[in-house]
């Protein structure tokens, strides 16, 4: 508590984070736009189907497929 004082004092501010925050976790982020707007429907057929699908996000994710903050 004491060194919550002096950062305080330097106006340092310390936030404390709930255990889980899916909306401040980038790999959240990421996995919700693969699921609900990258990935066609299709994809769910079959796992086989799922790990091709994946792959080809992941594999053009920054050039097809980008998330601008």
């Amino acid at each position: 508590m004491a060194r919550i004082r002096e950062w305080k004092e330097k106006d340092l501010l310390i936030f404390f984070l709930p255990p889980y925050s899916p909306e401040l976790n980038l790999v959240e982020i990421l996995w919700r736009r693969i699921k609900y707007q990258w990935l066609p429907f299709d994809a769910y057929r079959c796992f086989q189907n799922l790990k091709e699908r994946l792959s080809y996000v992941l594999k053009n994710f920054g050039t097809l497929y980008d998330i601008i903050f």
